[in-house]
This record gives C-alpha cells, structure tokens and sequence, in this order.
C-alpha cells in the first residue's frame, strides 16, 4: 500500500474530494460484509475506516481481514480503544481528543497502544479529534467522559484545531458523533479550514447528498458517513 498521507495531499493539490464510509464492528458482521463491501467498491467512496466506540475484542480483526479480501481501498483503523487496533489494516488515525480534558483519551491511550503498533507496519496518522455538540450525547461523549464544543464557539473550535497542528497533528477530524442529529455546520468548517495548513476530515450527522456537497463546499478535505449507510443502503445510490 502507497504512502496513504502523500495520497491525501497529493488528492489535495488536485482538488480531487475523498469520501470515507466508516464501518462500526459492533455493527457490521461477517456475513453482512459482503454484499455491503460490494456496494462500497462500485461507488466513488475512496477509503473505508473501520472502529466505533464499544467494540469487543478481536472483532475487529476478523472485519479488517474480511473486508481487505474482498477490497482493494485502503482500510484505515479509527480506534475507540486500543483494543480494536490489529495489523491487518493499512493505517491507523493516531487520535487525540483535543478538544476534551480527559488525559486518557488526551494522551494515555496513545502510550499503551505503542507496544501493540510496533508490532505492526501500519501507517500511523497523528490526529487532532475534535468532538463538536450536535444535539444529543453521543457514543464517543459517553465512553470519553468528555464535553463535546459547543457550536457557537467558532473561535475556540478554530483555535483547538490550530492547537492540534501546532502540535504536529497531521489531520484535523471535526466530529459531530456518530447518528449526530445534525452535521457539523458551514461556518465551522470554513473556519477551520482557512487557518490550518493540513487535510480536515468532518464526519458526523450527514444524512443526505445536499449536506455531503455543503461539507466539501466549505473546506471539508475527507468527509466520513457512516450511520446514512446504516439505515438506507439506497444512499449508495447517490455515490455511483
């Protein structure tokens, strides 16, 4: 597999808009991997991430390995806990909550996961996680112990993301959470994006074509649907 962060930014400097699906192991079984892998390699998604928040052990292992024989995108890790991390993927994105406090998710996670990474070739993708407030607790708030940012502060979501690259982060991922009731909205991700200099993914709460299209409209690098396909495989119809 390529140098999957050199692809991101070349992507970039083309102008060319990536679409991951994110695959949640506490949700996806082996049989049903087929058949949705199938639609996934005949639409225009770009890379699959795979993780969620409560995931049991070696689940995601046994996805990652079905989901590599039947694709060749790349499969990125986007681990809820050091557990779901195996080295049967391409890459991993190396979160840190940045916006929350909670040191574990901040940096102790991190430091435990190293002795299982080094075992691995797994490209590992330093990343600002930035937990936005979308309505209603989420999955990632709960198992964090985190308050998500609220959304009127567009100057303290802008300076957390800022925070994050200074720090070395190589991506900034704007998170509404998973079955967010609404996505991460306009005035945020443009200001976000025109003060970093690294890739933004935004991923959280987009339900439909029109907010996919918004989300790349304001400065949205790699967009991550996942609940939509969930619950209406048809949406794969609007990525043909």
């Amino acid at each position: 597999m390529k140098n999957l962060y050199q692809d991101i930014l070349d992507s970039i400097l083309k102008k060319k808009k990536l679409l991951a699906v994110l695959i949640d192991p506490d949700k996806m079984t082996i049989e049903m991997a087929t058949g949705f892998i199938e639609k996934v390699n005949k639409s225009v998604i770009t890379h699959i991430f795979v993780g969620g928040s409560t995931v049991k052990e070696h689940v995601t292992n046994s996805l990652v390995s079905k989901i590599k024989s039947l694709s060749n995108l790349p499969v990125i890790l986007f681990p809820g806990d050091v557990s779901q991390i195996t080295k049967n993927a391409d890459a991993l994105l190396f979160l840190s909550l940045i916006s929350g406090r909670n040191p574990e998710y901040l940096i102790g996670k991190q430091v435990v996961a190293v002795s299982k990474l080094r075992k691995t070739n797994l490209e590992i993708l330093p990343t600002g996680y930035i937990l936005i407030e979308n309505g209603k607790e989420t999955s990632v708030q709960r198992v964090t112990k985190t308050i998500p940012m609220a959304r009127k502060s567009i100057q303290a979501i802008v300076n957390t993301a800022k925070a994050g690259e200074l720090l070395g982060m190589k991506l900034i991922y704007l998170e509404a959470g998973s079955g967010a009731t609404h996505p991460i909205n306009a005035d945020i991700i443009s200001s976000v994006k025109e003060d970093l200099n690294i890739p933004l993914i935004v991923g959280g709460g987009i339900k439909n074509n029109q907010q996919l299209k918004e989300a790349y409209k304001y400065g949205a690098d790699l967009v991550v649907i996942g609940t939509v396909l969930e619950e209406d495989e048809s949406f794969f119809n609007n990525l043909i």
